[in-house]
């Protein structure tokens, strides 16, 4: 089965290098290339791809807007947004709009291509370095209150459900946390995936936002051992 991926980036050369990488793999297939978020709406809708690899400083319309947008109308869809460690205040906002995923510019090639396989098969990515800039937007937020729902949502994980998405909105990858708890990477792959049903989202990226916004986790407590 072939991923078709669309490249949205203002940068001619960032494009170029993409594609390089993309089309050099079997299972994947460049269907069209945007410059910004106006001609990426248009290029998604003639084509359809089943990941955008998406900027997100462009010029009309910038990559959080588009996404907004593509998350919306274009579901099928899934946005894994480039970012670099200069835009954190980007990275909360495109979080809730619900994009699956963060790649690092600087990533390796052989990142990149997982990246995309991982999104396009229904899973989310969200590099550790990105998760604690996650981290950082919400210091500076007040103290969430926990609604009635959100009590509801985090009582129907068991505790050890709890323990993994402490975990991961920690910055943990699925090694770490299951050395941390003494478990196989399978069976932490397992719980994610319960914890994602449970409450109803889609993606890693969505549930440490959850996580946060829920009050489970506080800035700073991926300092403790």
């Amino acid at each position: 089965m072939t991923i078709s991926v669309a490249l949205v980036d203002d940068e001619v050369m960032v494009r170029v290098g993409l594609r390089m990488v993309l089309s050099g793999e079997p299972d994947i297939e460049v269907v069209g290339e945007a410059s910004d978020g106006v001609e990426a709406l248009d290029l998604v809708a003639r084509t359809r791809p089943d990941v955008v690899l998406m900027d997100v400083r462009m010029s009309r319309m910038d990559g959080l807007e588009a996404s907004r947008r593509l998350v919306r109308d274009h579901p099928d869809s899934k946005v894994i947004v480039l970012t670099t460690f200069d835009e954190d205040e980007h990275v909360a906002a495109a979080l809730r709009a619900g994009v699956s995923g963060f790649l690092l510019k600087i990533a390796p090639p052989e990142q990149l291509v997982e990246a995309v396989r991982t999104v396009a098969a229904g899973g989310g990515l969200l590099h550790p370095a990105v998760t604690l800039r996650v981290i950082a937007a919400f210091a500076g937020q007040p103290e969430p209150t926990r609604t009635t729902s959100r009590t509801a949502e985090l009582d129907s994980l068991t505790s050890r459900e709890t323990d993994v998405l402490r975990m991961l909105a920690q910055g943990l990858t699925n090694t770490q946390i299951a050395a941390r708890l003494y478990l196989g990477e399978a069976t932490v792959k397992t719980h994610l995936s319960r914890i994602l049903m449970k409450l109803n989202l889609t993606t890693r990226v969505q549930a440490v936002v959850f996580a946060y916004e829920s009050g489970l986790v506080r800035p700073g407590e991926h300092d403790r051992p």
